[in-house]
């Protein structure tokens, strides 16, 4: 690990995304509440905290820090894509006071708030998948802040 004891301590936000795809009707369920292991995103909101919270058991070399906040949050595209797939992008944010970042706790929540939803979804739809795992932006410390290129 990386030693940080003589780094400031500073207020340290980030924010990540994951995108689910998966069939529309699979959306729909999602949304009628029709799936059988309950409510898909009330359950991949409050795994993607605990992911957050279990980032340094999980990421080797990630130092256990004292997380203030985390959030998620879902969006639905209804609209399919080329692929006929809709999608739920999630995005999830973690805040902290310390001497090191939480982006490896925002892109976790993010990564297990997406397998949640391919748990409890994958009886109606195995095909599903995710990507787009990324920073999308983070604040504090001495590299100061960093917003992600949309054109990436």
């Amino acid at each position: 690990m990386v030693d940080i004891s003589a780094k400031d301590a500073t207020e340290r936000l980030a924010t990540a995304q994951a995108k689910v795809f998966l069939l529309p009707e699979t959306l729909e369920k999602i949304q009628r509440g029709k799936i059988a292991k309950g409510d898909v995103l009330a359950v991949a909101q409050v795994a993607g905290v605990m992911g957050a919270k279990k980032t340094p058991d999980l990421i080797p070399m990630c130092h256990p820090i004292l997380l203030t906040s985390v959030d998620i949050s879902f969006k639905e595209e209804s609209q399919p894509d080329s692929e006929g797939r809709c999608s739920i992008t999630i995005a999830a944010t973690a805040k902290t006071t310390g001497p090191t970042g939480v982006e490896m706790e925002a892109m976790t929540a993010a990564s297990v708030a997406a397998l949640t939803i391919y748990d409890m979804c994958k009886a109606v739809d195995r095909g599903m998948s995710f990507s787009e795992v990324c920073l999308l932006s983070k604040s504090g410390g001495k590299s100061g802040t960093y917003t992600r290129n949309s054109e990436r």
